[in-house]
């Protein structure tokens, strides 16, 4: 059996020791993705997150720590500790991981996070939307993150990072040279077979989107960014009444 390399386990600190951080990237624009979150455990980001409305926050069900360690942080840009005034830092009342997520398969890897007070919606601060669908092979979304930025080594961004990658067709990512059948019908790879661009360690739990869609959550991968294993993301269409259960 193949070994599994999941994005961002436990604490940003050891991020080294995963797989999910933005390589091949751009920085992206102060407030361009308003719906980014930084899940942070004693001041220190260690995964990411998608606002989903003023109370709930989506993210992976391998993020978990409990409600009382963790904190979200909104309309953020630069975990530097430079002052953000569109910054809102919230606590958290509850962490619902899905009841059939597996961790020896990733499978139904999502999350839901109610904050223990709702933020204040504005342009730094706004949610991104549900799909009841999935887009066709070859869209291309969005991943955004501040992960590590190289293949090999650390080098970890204080900026927000974006990268653009397509949907690949499953069965092509579930071959015998790829994943060869881990990848289950929860779950999509987006990327490219030759590899360059790809989400990494400290981006696990963040957005895959496509406008202010959220279609995928960073999951996981082997490596990152190398050659026949992009990245795994969680199909947020499937958790659709999932999520709007407890969000509505």
């Amino acid at each position: 059996m193949r070994l599994f390399v999941v994005i961002a386990l436990v604490c940003y600190a050891a991020a080294e020791e995963n797989g999910d951080r933005i390589v091949g990237g751009t920085t992206a624009t102060r407030g361009q993705f308003p719906w980014q979150a930084s899940l942070q455990e004693h001041h220190s980001h260690f995964c990411a997150g998608t606002l989903l409305n003023s109370e709930w926050v989506l993210s992976a069900a391998h993020c978990e720590v409990s409600a009382s360690s963790l904190t979200v942080v909104l309309g953020e840009h630069d975990l530097s500790g430079q002052h953000n005034d569109h910054e809102q830092v919230k606590h958290v009342s509850r962490v619902i991981v899905h009841p059939y997520y597996h961790p020896n398969t990733v499978d139904n890897d999502i999350m839901l996070i109610q904050l223990r007070s709702p933020v204040t919606i504005n342009s730094w601060v706004s949610p991104a939307t549900v799909p009841s669908s999935m887009v066709a092979d070859g869209t291309v979304l969005t991943v955004t993150g501040w992960g590590n930025t190289v293949s090999l080594g650390i080098d970890y961004p204080d900026r927000l990072q974006k990268v653009n990658v397509p949907v690949i067709n499953h069965s092509t990512c579930n071959g015998a040279n790829s994943y060869d059948g881990a990848i289950t019908s929860n779950m999509f790879c987006a990327g490219y077979m030759d590899g360059g661009k790809d989400a990494c360690q400290g981006d696990s739990g963040g957005p895959v989107t496509r406008g202010s869609t959220v279609y995928g959550i960073v999951s996981w991968g082997y490596g990152c960014a190398e050659r026949n294993f992009p990245g795994v993301y969680t199909k947020v269409n499937r958790y659709y009444s999932w999520i709007n259960g407890y969000i509505n």
